[in-house]
C-alpha cells in the first residue's frame, strides 16, 4: 500500500503547503491530491506544484464533471501531464446536486450516463485522437440546429504518454459499479476495512460486467486525519464534519454518505444524526456520530494509535491511503507502517 497526501488547501498563503509537498516529495510519498468544492479549483495549485516538485504524482480529488466540458478537462489534463513530466492523475466526480445546481447553475441530470459519455470522450481526446461522440449528453462535434458544420478535431498538444489514469469518485452503488467498468481507479467517499466486502461489491459487479480483474482498478482513499494527544480529542475534532456528511436531506436530494453509513451497519445512528441535523439541532447531531464510525473511516489519536490503525488498512484492497494532513511526521510514520 502506498501513502499519498491530501492537500486540503482552501486558498491560504501557499508557502506552508509548498514546504509540506516538497518534503513529501523527498520522503517518497506516492502522490498529492488537490480538493475542489466551491473555493479553490483542483487544477491551479497542481500546476504550481508541478514546477516545484520532482517525482511525486499529482492528482485531482476531484475535478467536477458538471463544471467543465469533456474537451476542457482533456486540455487541462494534457497540460498538467506535460508540465509535470507525466505525473498527473485525473480524479473526476459528479459532486452533489446542491453544489452543481447552486454554484455552477447547471442541472445535475442523469449522472451515470453523463459520466460514461464523459470518460469515453476523454479517452479519445487525451490519446490525441480525433474526437467523435454522439450521445445523450454530449455531441462532439456539435451538428445540431444552428451548427456551423464543425469537423472532427484533435488536440494540438502532443501527449506525454498514451494513457493518463482516470480515477472516478463514486459513492452510490450504481456509480461504483460504473467505476469498475470504465475507470483506472476509484475514489470512495467513505471506506473501512471492516466493511470492505459490502463496500466493494458494486465495484466487483462492474469489473465482472466488463471482464476486468480487481487489479485493474486502483482504490485511492482520501480520508480525514486528526492527530491529537488522545483519541477522544481527535474524534471530537472530526465529529462535526461527519455530522455534516450524514445529516443533510432534502426532498429531491439523496445523501450517499448516509446510505454508505447504513451499509456499514450504522443505520440507527445515521438516522439519529439526520433527525437532529434536519431539525437544526446541530450540537445533538454532532454528539450522535458514533465513536466506532469515526475510528473506522478516519485516522485519529496520537501517532502510535494512527500507526496501529494503518496496519488494518495495509491488509485491505486500498492501493493508496491519502490522509488530509500537513503533518510530515504522520506521513513518514504512515509510510513505514504501510510497508
Amino acid at each position: 500500500m502506498r501513502i499519498g497526501l491530501g492537500l486540503g488547501w482552501v486558498g491560504e498563503p501557499v508557502d506552508t503547503l509548498l514546504a509540506v509537498v516538497q518534503a513529501a516529495d523527498r520522503l517518497g510519498i506516492d502522490s498529492a491530491w488537490s480538493l475542489e468544492e466551491y473555493g479553490p479549483d483542483a487544477v491551479t495549485v497542481l500546476g504550481y506544484l508541478a514546477a516545484r516538485t520532482e517525482r511525486i504524482k499529482l492528482g485531482t480529488g476531484i475535478m467536477q464533471i458538471p463544471a467543465r466540458t469533456p474537451a476542457m478537462t482533456a486540455m487541462t489534463a494534457l497540460s498538467l501531464d506535460v508540465l509535470s513530466g507525466g505525473r498527473f492523475q485525473l480524479g473526476l466526480g459528479l459532486s452533489v446536486p446542491w453544489l452543481v445546481e447552486g454554484w455552477h447553475g447547471v442541472p445535475y441530470g442523469k449522472p451515470l450516463q453523463r459520466t460514461r459519455e464523459y470518460v469515453a470522450i476523454l479517452r479519445s481526446a487525451m490519446a490525441g485522437k480525433k474526437v467523435e461522440h454522439a450521445g445523450e449528453h454530449y455531441q462532439v462535434p456539435f451538428l445540431g440546429p444552428g451548427s456551423s458544420g464543425a469537423k472532427l478535431m484533435r488536440t494540438l498538444i502532443t501527449p506525454v504518454r498514451e494513457h493518463i489514469p482516470i480515477y472516478l469518485a463514486a459513492i452510490g452503488p450504481r456509480n461504483v459499479a460504473l467505476t469498475g467498468e470504465i475507470a483506472d481507479g476509484w475514489l470512495p467517499g467513505l471506506y473501512a476495512p471492516e466493511h470492505e466486502a459490502v463496500l466493494t461489491a458494486p465495484l466487483d459487479a462492474g469489473l465482472r460486467k466488463a471482464g476486468r480483474d480487481p487489479a485493474d482498478v486502483d482504490i485511492a482513499l482520501i480520508m480525514q486525519a486528526a492527530r491529537r494527544d488522545t483519541v477522544e480529542e481527535a474524534r471530537d475534532f472530526l465529529r462535526p464534519l461527519f455530522a455534516a456528511y450524514l445529516g443533510p436531506k432534502g426532498p429531491r436530494m439523496g445523501n450517499p454518505y448516509f446510505d454508505v453509513a447504513c451499509q456499514m451497519g450504522y443505520e440507527a445512528a445515521a438516522h439519529t444524526v439526520r433527525e437532529h441535523y434536519t431539525a437544526r439541532r446541530r450540537a445533538e447531531a454532532v454528539a450522535a456520530v458514533p465513536d466506532a464510525f469515526i475510528d473506522q473511516v478516519a485516522l485519529v489519536g496520537p501517532l502510535d494509535a494512527i500507526v496501529d490503525r494503518i496496519a488494518a488498512w495495509r491488509e485491505s484492497r486500498v492501493g493508496i491511503l491519502v490522509p488530509v494532513t500537513q503533518d510530515l511526521e504522520l506521513l513518514e510514520a504512515a509510510m513505514e507502517a504501510a510497508g
